[in-house]
């Protein structure tokens, strides 16, 4: 049998802002380290694209900064956003154009319950092992609308929401194949109780695209309702798709629910492989705590788990959520956020140690 081809990848790094800049490095190092285990090699591409660079130049990235990204095999970024600058000015500079242009349809966002870390849920010992696909390029997010008659008593704003078939069909299909390789359980999120025309034609959509999944067992749920079972029962939850305005506050939920914003990773993805994909912790800047040292470093290393698994080195993912299982689940070294004292250099030294101590056992 012929041996595995190693792999080589250009990543573009994007580190950002506040706590990006401390946990990036982290990501860095832990992906390296598996690198030399597995055999395969990255080459690191940074650009300075954050809130701070807007502030010295008057934009989130330069004019050509879409074709550089273009060129790497994926966008590892770190968090993007600052005090001094509104955030939908960051948003619409800089994520929302990487996430359009390289058509990233797919935001998935798994909501994991890890060995050693206290959920704020009473009784979460049944487990909470929630996937979220959420639209990434439509939906509520979009540029359509305007204002009028700004500054008078008169002054309206108008905000549209569009939604193809094309948007919905491709991120249904895309849950329920997830769901069959997982408990074969969907939920989709609506609201067509209350908003007419377009959530009834997602769940239209839905129902069209799941008889094409008999073995997946889809449902329809209120997303008021389905935000209360992510408190109330969230062992029943498997893979929950939603738009992309229902599907980012479902994921902030889910964060909280497995113990902390910081831990949270996620993957906007161009499931073709025709584009790079952008991999990502939600935590976001924290500029509270930025330069503090105690930022959660595992939020932005499982990110970078997720990034390789979708390239391909899927012994390297798994090696590194074994590492941050074990650093969890064998001892107390956790950041604040987790309820602990230890500093983002502790926790990423303890990472670095697992995955370490599995290079020498036995095969």
């Amino acid at each position: 049998m012929m041996g595995r081809t190693a792999g080589h990848y250009p990543i573009a790094v994007l580190a950002g802002d506040g706590i990006g800049r401390e946990v990036m490095p982290p990501a860095l190092e832990v992906v390296e380290q598996v690198a030399r285990r597995f055999d395969f090699t990255v080459d690191w591409v940074e650009y300075p694209w954050s809130c701070e660079y807007y502030t010295r130049t008057g934009a989130m990235m330069p004019a050509d900064g879409l074709p550089m990204l273009a060129e790497q095999k994926a966008i590892l970024l770190g968090a993007v956003g600052d005090p001094s600058l509104p955030d939908h000015l960051s948003l619409w500079g800089l994520l929302i154009p990487i996430r359009r242009a390289f058509d990233q349809y797919i935001n998935l966002r798994p909501a994991r319950l890890l060995p050693g870390v206290q959920s704020p849920l009473l009784r979460a010992d049944r487990g909470i092992d929630i996937m979220v696909v959420r639209e990434n390029s439509e939906g509520e997010y979009s540029e359509v609308g305007g204002r009028m008659f700004p500054g008078t008593p008169h002054e309206f704003a108008v905000q549209e929401a569009i939604f193809t078939r094309r948007g919905i069909e491709r991120v249904v299909d895309y849950a329920a194949r997830l769901a069959t390789t997982r408990g074969g359980r969907l939920v989709s999120a609506t609201k067509s109780n209350g908003i007419i025309h377009s959530m009834t034609f997602w769940d239209e959509v839905f129902r069209e695209v799941m008889a094409g999944h008999p073995g997946v067992d889809g449902r329809l749920m209120h997303v008021d309702a389905l935000a209360a079972r992510f408190v109330s029962h969230p062992h029943d939850l498997d893979v929950v798709v939603g738009s992309n305005l229902f599907g980012d506050i479902l994921t902030d939920i889910g964060a909280v629910i497995v113990g902390s914003m910081g831990m949270a990773p996620s993957a906007n993805l161009n499931p073709e492989g025709e584009h790079p994909s952008m991999f990502e912790p939600v935590h976001g800047s924290a500029p509270d705590i930025a330069g503090t040292g105690v930022a959660n470093p595992i939020g932005q290393i499982w990110s970078a788990a997720m990034m390789l698994d979708h390239l391909g080195e899927t012994a390297a993912a798994a090696a590194i959520m074994d590492a941050i299982h074990a650093v969890l689940g064998e001892s107390d070294i956790r950041t604040p956020d987790l309820g602990g004292t230890a500093t983002t250099t502790e926790v990423t030294a303890a990472v670095l140690q697992s995955l370490a101590a599995g290079d020498r056992a036995p095969a």
